[in-house]
């Protein structure tokens, strides 16, 4: 039941996810809202690469963050970003399938070297590092498409530029 749960839970997050990225307009991909921000392809980049975080849940031990790049080059065409997404989710579903309760409970460690940022179970990590962080960056990519005067999709029931269809 736990299982189903989760791979229920990932599963509509990452659909949500995909219809935002379907939406990202390929003209504006250097645009950003403030100096502080990602552009869009920053933004819309950082979120893709979450699945590979997601994936590393489910095939490694422990991931560390001083092993890999800040930040990666930029995907700038979005046929591009939704190919490595839909890539992700195949290798994410595939190791959903296969893990058990008892993978979902063994513990996880995200770390930065030395430091340990955080050690849950991978069932939470992945909810937490993996899903809400995910949540938190398609919000933020909302806001650009909004800004951007690009209809923003539902993603838990019709938004504002769905309801008048």
């Amino acid at each position: 039941m736990v299982k189903q749960l989760i791979v229920g839970d990932a599963m509509q997050e990452l659909t949500a996810t995909r219809r935002i990225l379907e939406r990202l307009p390929e003209e504006h991909m250097t645009w950003k809202p403030h100096e502080k921000s990602m552009t869009l392809s920053g933004l819309a980049t950082h979120l893709i690469n979450l699945l590979n975080w997601q994936v590393a849940i489910f095939l490694y031990p422990e991931f560390d963050l001083s092993t890999v790049p800040l930040r990666r080059e930029p995907l700038n065409r979005r046929e591009d970003m939704l190919e490595e997404f839909d890539a992700n989710i195949i290798k994410l579903e595939k190791l959903l399938a296969e893990c058990d309760e008892t993978t979902l409970g063994e513990q996880w460690t995200l770390r930065n070297g030395d430091h340990i940022i955080l050690r849950q179970p991978r069932a939470i990590a992945l909810r937490t590092f993996g899903l809400s962080h995910m949540v938190h960056h398609r919000a933020q990519l909302g806001v650009y498409l909004r800004l951007l005067d690009i209809p923003v999709p539902g993603l838990y029931g019709p938004s504002a530029d769905e309801e008048g269809k």
